[in-house]
């Protein structure tokens, strides 16, 4: 859960369209380059608050389309088409979105049929960090990950989404001054998250199934001004393998009816995150292994370069984050919700258990 041009946005001046310094990797985009874009749309943010004020504005006759995000067709990255800096969303008519539709006709509760995250899916979470370690097994689809950046604690790769102008990113990496336990609570816990993410505008758990402990989380970040920020909605879980030393979280987006699309953000649609912690001896003590998977569309204007660029910057950022978090706190013997206890706080039932074929 982690967003790349959201974390080059704290790094940056307030009200900076972008002077963030991209730190050392692979061919960074020009800032000339990235400035046109972000010029090409400043009207949007007069335009946002116009419209706040009850004035005109391109933003309240609905422009600001761009080529868009997505995996499907399209001439930028495809898909919906709806890649906006601004523009209203939320109303009711032939153009509102599905979301706000759904709730305002009332069709009821969330259904967790076909949405739930499915033991399945994290066991193939689960048995791509024993792929990694042995590419020469790794089926075909496995294959073809490009190397983008190497560090001291971690590795980047990187592979095209078939149908689109997206990337797929993969991470592998280590810490040896940090329990599993202490970093994979600190994921979890939504209002830690509030308190070491500065970005983070709203974060919090819609609803639980009972049956798989699967829960739909609303998020909503900041991206770098004049951009509107996203708001997400997904669902997640989690399992912990004592007997097989491994913990795994699984989120991608779904669609919720209680939670129609807010014309002050623009809803991203199409998410997916897979984190795969292997201790390097037991939960509670210093050092492990981790593999996250990411991809995400951002429903930017971007060129993939620059957004390759962005992610390339971000994500090495987003993960120190985290690992400072959970240093904090250690060292500060924070309380936080323990997920890997069921005897300190409320936990889900149905705990997956993870089996390989």
């Amino acid at each position: 859960m982690w967003r790349p041009l959201a974390a080059l946005a704290a790094r940056g001046a307030p009200g900076a369209t972008g002077g963030a310094s991209p730190g050392p990797g692979p061919r960074p985009a020009p800032l000339p380059l990235l400035l046109p874009l972000l010029a090409r749309h400043c009207g949007c943010g007069r335009a946002r608050r116009a419209r706040q004020r009850g004035g005109p504005g391109d933003a309240a006759r609905g422009t600001g389309r761009g080529t868009g995000g997505g995996t499907g067709s399209g001439t930028g990255s495809g898909g919906s088409g709806r890649g906006r800096w601004g523009g209203p969303r939320g109303r009711c008519g032939p153009g509102a979105p599905r979301g706000f539709l759904m709730a305002a006709l009332g069709t009821g509760a969330f259904v967790w049929d076909g949405q739930r995250i499915e033991e399945e899916e994290l066991r193939r979470s689960a048995q791509e960090l024993q792929r990694l370690e042995s590419p020469e097994a790794a089926p075909e689809q496995e294959r073809g990950w490009e190397p983008v950046l190497e560090r001291e604690r971690f590795r980047l790769w990187r592979r095209p989404i078939p149908g689109s102008a997206l990337f797929q990113y993969r991470v592998f990496g280590s810490y040896t001054d940090v329990t599993p336990r202490q970093f994979f609570n600190v994921q979890l816990d939504t209002e830690y998250r509030k308190q070491w993410d500065s970005l983070v505008l709203k974060l919090e758990v819609v609803e639980r199934d009972p049956a798989t402990g699967s829960e739909v989380i609303h998020w909503v970040t900041q991206f770098p001004y004049p951009m509107y920020s996203r708001d997400y909605v997904y669902v997640r879980r989690y399992s912990v393998d004592s007997d097989r030393n491994l913990m795994v979280l699984v989120s991608r987006a779904v669609e919720h009816p209680g939670i129609p699309e807010d014309p002050e953000h623009v809803r991203v649609r199409s998410y997916e995150s897979r984190m795969v912690i292997r201790p390097h001896r037991g939960f509670d003590e210093n050092g492990f292994d981790y593999l996250l998977t990411y991809s995400d569309n951002p429903q930017t204007v971007f060129p993939r370069y620059c957004l390759s660029w962005m992610v390339s910057s971000g994500m090495p950022e987003f993960l120190e984050k985290l690992h400072s978090a959970a240093l904090k706190a250690k060292k500060m013997e924070l309380e936080l919700r323990d997920y890997l206890s069921p005897g300190k706080g409320p936990e889900p039932r149905g705990a997956a258990r993870l089996e390989y074929a």
